[in-house]
């Protein structure tokens, strides 16, 4: 297959491009914008196969898209590229919708003007994959079961919200033009390569540093963790068997309280680098919740291991233990980035 995969620079994209070129005998066109959350270095390993491409181009802009597709011509479009970290969206949420609605409409349009062109046989094998996350449902209460791929949608944040307005967008599009488009939703992803602003990359290089290590509330909000890797595994899985207008709820039945993490995250880094100081947990700080946070995140993955043949391989003990040393091992990543002190510029990349 020919895959255009935007967003392949970020964190669950590249892992995508990664796994493509490293398991797959698929070729990858990589759209990225390269934002602030962006990294050439998380491709670089593959970067010079030559069924790999980049393109730095913006999915808002549909005639560059246009461009793409009749020049690249893809049998599959993988859609990653997303602006997604709550926090951020709750202090500008502008760039949220500019990005994952608008974003979404002109990659639909620019698929669908490309699509109508194919022969029958290329417009029936065609999939538009879109990648969605859990925090379109809203939240769990403790005792109620986990998401699936009926649960109705109830997003509570600005990130959350423009994250299902881009899912509906994806199913009207299959629904009144016909693409074959489908949708996955996967629950919190961990792993290498992934941004310093989020829980455990955060968390873990303050505990590498000696830093506070600050917990919302008490604590006790659970998500349910799937590594990267996985998911990465499952998501081409999807793009090769996936059928249009279904859905698949992606996770690795693995729910975790944020103070679990944390102090999973402290007891691995004590036996991997112990502190002369002492055991991290004494670094852990509670600190004011952020307004609307989700008490409970947890996907019921069945129907996509069914269908997909796929089933995570990483519990949770196992695949922090591998992010952890990782971090450990590549210092230079993280403090370069830490040294930008996330100022928004975006990263210049060569074309190939």
């Amino acid at each position: 297959m020919r895959i255009l995969l935007t967003g392949g620079c970020g964190f669950i994209g590249s892992a995508v491009v990664r796994h493509i070129i490293g398991a797959t005998g698929h070729t990858v066109l990589n759209v990225d914008c390269m934002t602030y959350a962006a990294s050439p270095e998380t491709v670089a390993e593959v970067a010079s196969s030559d069924r790999y491409n980049f393109a730095e181009v913006d999915i808002t802009d549909g005639p560059a898209l246009a461009k793409l597709f009749a020049e690249f011509r893809p049998d599959a479009v993988m859609h990653l590229a997303a602006e997604s970290h709550v926090d951020r969206s709750i202090d500008g949420p502008g760039v949220f919708i500019q990005t994952n609605v608008v974003g979404t409409y002109t990659l639909l349009e620019a698929a669908r003007g490309y699509w109508q062109k194919l022969d029958e046989a290329a417009r029936t094998a065609f999939r538009f994959h879109h990648i969605s996350t859990d925090e379109v449902f809203g939240a769990l209460e403790l005792d109620d079961p986990p998401f699936t791929e009926t649960t109705p949608y109830d997003p509570r944040s600005p990130y959350s919200a423009s994250k299902a307005a881009s899912d509906h967008l994806v199913r009207a599009w299959y629904h009144t033009y016909g693409l074959p488009t489908f949708v996955t939703n996967t629950t919190n992803n961990y792993g290498i390569w992934h941004f310093p602003e989020k829980l455990i990359p955060l968390v873990t290089i303050n505990a590498i540093e000696g830093k506070e290590l600050p917990v919302y509330g008490k604590g006790e909000n659970v998500r349910d963790w799937l590594f990267v890797e996985d998911h990465a595994e499952a998501l081409v899985k999807a793009v090769e068997v996936g059928e249009p207008g279904e859905t698949y709820a992606i996770g690795a039945r693995q729910p975790r309280t944020n103070l679990e993490v944390v102090k999973t995250i402290c007891a691995v880094l004590d036996e991997l680098k112990p502190d002369p100081a002492g055991p991290r947990e004494r670094l852990i700080r509670f600190v004011t919740d952020r307004p609307g946070h989700d008490f409970k995140y947890e996907i019921d993955p069945t129907h996509a291991e069914n269908a997909l043949g796929w089933k995570a391989k990483h519990n949770f003990e196992t695949g922090i233990r591998r992010t952890i040393q990782w971090y450990l091992d590549n210092r230079d990543w993280w403090e370069a980035i830490r040294a930008r002190r996330y100022t928004g510029e975006r990263l210049g990349q060569a074309k190939k």
